[in-house]
């Protein structure tokens, strides 16, 4: 690891409050110093990027991804997962617990994080709440938490039984830990492939109602309520029904800690996206109306959104190569997050880059409880995204570094374009100009 100085940009960091040209000295994964552009002192022998007419900003953090190892790595390896994060900008990666064996041991947890896996940005696993994300015994959360579990989700899976989902919030809540719900009644939505509408009554394909996932999230809520325990923290993952955000945001108003994060596919895509039967518009949630998406875009728009994630979840070619409702469900979305959020929320609805930069990175991080990371502040880790705010582009699938190619956004206009990506001191990735 060399020491570092990035000279001659502007420094966006919302968590410090600092929107101004300015020099960065990093040493040893940390950010040794910031100073006024030329004001540097004491780092000779440094190497020298120049980020001239480019922003600097916090590396990005995706508090929700699927790195498929251990057990499906024809998918995605840690190796290629991480590599799309560096190309996003992303320099830490939540990774969900829906693996081969299913991520609910401390052993697991630690293999994830093994330098052995080769991870090109950093890595943190979120272990399963129950055992083998059944949804009938919760997991020893303290163990977890110790062997570096960041969380605790069934992902792909709903926590379905009262008791068991309230023992999970209240369990999690003594060690420090948020409990991350995938929100969808499952017994709503059997045999459902898309979300329930007149596009999946055109197409012929039985539909999966919004109730499934506002019911979910409103019952969660209620067993917050009735916990009465300030630090229980319900975080609604992929939420995209304008019935679940109004009841996030309603406990919120009450003084709950519940909080939520949106995938750009969902305030970008509609159910009509799936046009003639395309799996790559194939995801859990689904795309929904745009009554739905709107509903998303407003959200976080006025602020009740917590973080913008991924939900990154490749499948390779031959799974997707078949029927609509027998395709798996889900995107890659590591590469595209930045570019996307850029073009559409900052240039089309005019949210100021800092909301966006923030929602992608402090505000995972003060959600996950990522001391050091989501800002550069002097002392904290050395994760930065160097990106040209003025740069257009348009996203092609066949460069993606990931194994698989599942993505509704090929030749999708983006701006914004990732020159470095620096992971705790180390260039993770070097664009093109």
């Amino acid at each position: 690891m060399s020491d570092l100085v990035i000279r001659g940009g502007h420094l966006l960091d919302p968590a410090a409050g600092v929107d101004a040209p300015k020099d960065i000295f990093l040493k040893a994964g940390r950010v040794a110093d910031i100073a006024a552009p030329g004001k540097l002192k004491g780092t000779n022998g440094a190497e020298v990027i120049d980020a001239a007419g480019l922003t600097v900003a916090p590396g990005l953090i995706d508090m929700h991804v699927h790195l498929r190892e251990p057990g499906f790595a024809h998918k995605e390896t840690i190796v290629t997962g991480t590599a799309c994060a560096a190309a996003g900008g992303f320099t830490s990666v939540a990774a969900m617990p829906n693996t081969r064996p299913v991520n609910d041991s401390p052993d697991t947890v630690r293999w994830m994080q093994s330098p052995d896996r080769g991870a090109v940005v950093r890595v943190f696993p979120i272990a399963a709440a129950t055992r083998g994300s059944k949804g009938e015994a919760i997991n020893d959360y303290a163990a977890l938490k110790s062997a570096g579990a960041i969380a605790v989700s069934d992902d792909g899976l709903p926590i379905l039984k009262d008791g068991i989902m309230r023992e999970a919030l209240a369990a999690a809540a003594r060690v420090g830990l948020c409990v991350i719900q995938h929100a969808e009644d499952t017994r709503m939505t059997v045999g459902g492939s898309m979300n329930q509408g007149p596009a999946s009554f055109r197409l012929g394909l039985r539909g999966m109602p919004a109730e499934a996932e506002v019911s979910i999230v409103e019952r969660d809520i209620r067993l917050v309520s009735e916990l009465r325990d300030a630090r229980v923290h319900l975080h609604v993952a992929h939420l995209s029904t304008a019935g679940a955000l109004a009841a996030v945001r309603q406990a919120r108003r009450n003084g709950l800690r519940v909080t939520c994060e949106v995938a750009p596919h969902h305030f970008l895509l509609t159910d009509e996206h799936v046009g003639f039967y395309n799996t790559n518009a194939k995801m859990c949630p689904p795309l929904r109306s745009a009554a739905d998406r709107d509903a998303m875009i407003e959200g976080i728009l006025d602020g009740v959104v917590d973080a913008i994630a991924t939900d990154h979840a490749p499948h390779a070619q031959h799974e997707k190569e078949v029927e609509f409702q027998n395709a798996p469900n889900g995107i890659l979305g590591l590469e595209t997050a930045l570019g996307l959020s850029l073009r559409w929320l900052h240039k089309e609805m005019k949210l100021p880059m800092g909301r966006i930069i923030s929602l992608l990175s402090a505000q995972p991080a003060a959600l996950l409880g990522m001391k050091g990371r989501g800002t550069l502040a002097v002392g904290s880790f050395a994760d930065v995204v160097i990106f040209d705010p003025k740069a257009e582009w348009t996203y092609k699938v066949t460069e993606t570094r990931s194994k698989s190619k599942n993505t509704p956004f090929n030749d999708w206009p983006m701006l914004g374009k990732v020159r470095w990506t620096i992971s705790e001191g180390r260039i993770a990735f070097t664009g093109q100009a």
